[in-house]
Order: structure tokens, then sequence, then C-alpha cells
């Protein structure tokens, strides 16, 4: 009887989806999703695609989350032409996992926070930061446009994944959260980083005692970036504190993967956190991250905290510890997008709805906002915007020429009160928040 070889966490995820015992980097599978998630922007291209093939139903309609967070706020006729056409694609396709507009917000954060997607399972996405799943230990991979094939036969063929494992150790600083970390992380990952590794369809494992500094929201945040710089996916092994969270909403019984300890990399890295400073990423992409004394006092004429890498909770709440009692710039405008509607009815019964209110920030209902190509709150040509946007290409956010800026939650309150990049340790509640929050 041969022996099974040691396994990444994700190679479990994929070979007990694959009906496999073991697998190996390289190998092809077709494994068995138990969620298929694709958002309304790529739902009429795939009916219409369904519908050339002659294919009138799908291979498995339980399957199937269908999730409104791209166009969810109609600013034309054709906005809700296209909205109307989702609901009618759903009704045939017979999907009953439907969350239109106002019932679920980002569906890489609401997702998880509902117990639909869960540790150890392995999910087919048609968008690519469908790696936020890493941050409970699930395993979801972008199908893109291949989503429609999923639809239609239920799997797709899949090549197993080489692993990276990075551990991280030392203590955060104030004023230092878990999207810099993220965006550092991608800038030492980046082909001719700093760590000299390819990261093309990779899978980033992370793992060792600076995890501990990180909740739920942070591991979410942590998980966002390295996408960029070609990972397939994230992974984090569930801690008993997160596990003890999922339980308690989990739809139905799960079971956590974890890596052999004698599991082969394809890398082994190290980072230690307490080096990470507060980073804003240029213009052209989440790796190109500079620590932020090197563009401080740029002015900014648009900030905007959400999307799925930074609309969670304690995103929302950093930002509302650094807008109280203070005001947006002039010249400024200012745009909330809690990740999910939970959150959204959370700000209202916490108060920290009139903070936003109250400093000048304007309220969008949750999704992906500016994000999706500026559709809601778009930078004009020439301007400056400093987000927590899960990426930044040119035009992302709206017309070419403009320069895009990410960064913490922390660093985009702190300048939209200053009208310019500001450094957040300069900002005493940032500070604050920092000691009494982190770990």
């Amino acid at each position: 009887m041969s022996k099974i070889r040691p396994m990444t966490a994700v190679e479990k995820i994929l070979a007990r989806a694959s009906g496999k015992e073991s697998v190996s980097p390289g190998d092809i599978v077709f494994p068995d999703p138990e969620v298929i998630m694709i958002h309304d922007a790529l739902v009429l291209p795939s009916k219409h695609e369904l519908d050339s093939l002659g294919i009138d139903r799908l291979y498995d309609p339980s399957r199937v989350v269908v999730v409104t967070d791209h166009e969810v706020l109609y600013t034309c006729a054709r906005a809700a032409e296209i909205g109307a056409t989702v609901r009618e694609a759903v009704r045939d396709w017979k999907v009953e996992q439907f969350y239109d507009v106002g019932q679920g917000g980002h569906g890489h954060i609401f997702l998880d926070e509902r117990g639909i997607i869960l540790p150890g399972m392995f999910v087919f996405d048609n968008d690519r930061h469908c790696t936020t799943h890493g941050s409970i230990g699930a395993f979801a991979l972008r199908a893109g446009g291949e989503i429609t094939r999923v639809l239609a036969t239920g799997t797709l063929w899949t090549q197993i994944p080489k692993s990276i494992r990075m551990t991280m150790t030392g203590k955060l600083k104030p004023g230092v959260f878990a999207r810099d970390v993220g965006f550092q992380m991608a800038k030492d990952l980046k082909a001719g980083g700093a760590y000299g590794v390819d990261m093309d369809y990779r899978v980033l494992e992370l793992t060792g005692p600076g995890l501990d500094q990180f909740n739920w929201d942070g591991r979410v945040a942590l998980t966002t970036s390295p996408t960029e710089v070609r990972a397939i996916g994230v992974f984090i092994p569930p801690s008993e504190e997160m596990l003890a969270q999922i339980r308690a909403i989990a739809k139905k019984p799960f079971e956590p993967v974890y890596s052999d300890p004698d599991a082969e990399y394809d890398a082994d890295l190290t980072i230690d956190l307490g080096n990470v400073e507060p980073q804003v990423a240029l213009t052209g992409g989440a790796a190109n991250g500079v620590d932020v004394s090197e563009v401080v006092g740029t002015p900014i004429n648009h900030a905007f905290i959400g999307s799925c890498g930074s609309g969670k909770w304690e995103d929302l709440e950093i930002a509302a510890s650094v807008l109280k009692d203070n005001h947006i710039a002039p010249g400024v405008r200012m745009f909330i997008v809690p990740g999910t509607e939970d959150s959204n009815k959370r700000l209202r019964k916490e108060g920290l709805l009139d903070i936003f209110y109250d400093a000048g920030a304007m309220m969008l209902p949750p999704g992906c906002g500016p994000c999706n190509a500026g559709n809601m709150g778009p930078v004009h040509t020439g301007e400056v915007s400093i987000s927590t946007a899960s990426t930044n290409l040119h035009g992302d956010m709206g017309e070419e020429g403009c320069e895009l800026f990410l960064a913490s939650p922390a660093t985009v309150a702190a300048s939209a009160i200053t009208g310019k990049v500001t450094d957040p340790r300069s900002n005493d509640a940032v500070v604050k928040f920092s000691e009494e929050h982190q770990r």
C-alpha cells in the first residue's frame, strides 16, 4: 500500500473536491465545487453564451449563488434594464440563492459572514478577488469567463497549484494595519521584488505567530493584494477563535483543513511585521507600494473607504474613529461603502453613520462602490484619489489620467481630513485605535 504524500491545505481541499486521496502540483483535476459564485456583471454574458449553445438549464442550480454587488445604485436607465435582465436570468436558471440589491452586499465578504462559504470548502468564482475566502480557510478559484462552463457542467479542468509559505513574525507598530501588510507583501512578492519568487499561479499560505494579531476582518484585508502579483489564491489556516465564530453562523457542518507539517512548498518566506510602515500603493497596481513618507503632502480630491479588501466592520470603525469630531477638507469628496448590509445596519445602531455624515462623507450602498469602474463616485482626469479599493489600474475608478492611490482605512481617513496624503501616525485617533484594538 503506497503512502499518501504530505500535502498543503489547498492540495487537500482540491484532492477532496476531486475525489482523490492525493494530488501533486501540476496534476489536472476536475474539482466538484460546493459553491459557484457569479456576480451581476457576468450574469448576462454567461446567459447569452448558454443561450447560444442551446443550454437552458444549469448543471446544479442549488450550488449557484448570484450576487448583485457591482451595479447596486442604478444611475441610468440602461443600468436598471441590465438589473431587470439579471433577475430574469436568475428566474430562468431556477437559482434560489440570489442576493439582489439591498440583500447581501459584496459577495467576497458577506457569503463568509453568513456561513454560506465555510472553511475547507472549494469554490468556483468568476472574480479574481475571490482570494478573500482564504481568510477563513476556504479555497476559491477564479474561473473568469469560464464560469459559464462551470454553470453548464459543474466543473472546470484545474491544475493543482504550487504553494508558497510565508511565516509572519514580529509585532505591528501603532498606525500600521492589515492592509499595509498586504501592500508590503505584494510589493515584495512581485517580479523583481525583495523575495525573488515567481507568484504566477501560486497559492500564498500565511502562517506564524504574527497572524495572531489579525482578527477575521484583518485577515480579509491580508488576502486581497496578493492576487495583484498573479497569486491564484491566499490561504490562512483558521484559528480556534475563528472557528468558534464561524460555527455560530454556519449553514451546515464543515471540516477545516490544515497543511501537513512535512508538506512541500515552492518557497519558504518570512515577513517581520515590525518592519512594516504605513503604505501607499501608487497608480498601476497594488504592488506599487511605497512608504507613506514618500508621498506625504500630495493634494487629494477624492477619498473612498470600502471594497472587498476594506469594507469590513473594523475598517469602518477605524474610519469613524478618525473622522469623529472632524470634517472632510474643502475640495475633497469622500465616499463610505460598507461591505455588507449587515454592517450597514450596524452603522445605524452604533452611531457610526452620524459620525460619517457629520464629517461630510457620502454614504453609498453596500457593494463595490467606485472600485467598479467609478460607476458611483468616479474620479476625473487630473484628480488624485486615495482609497481602500482592491485595485488601482489606470481607469479603474473613472477616467484615464488620474492618480489612484491605495492605502489603509486609517491613512485614507486621515488624508480626507487634511486634504493631502497624510501619515496616519500623525493622527492621535489612529494611534489610540491601534493601541486599543491591535493584539
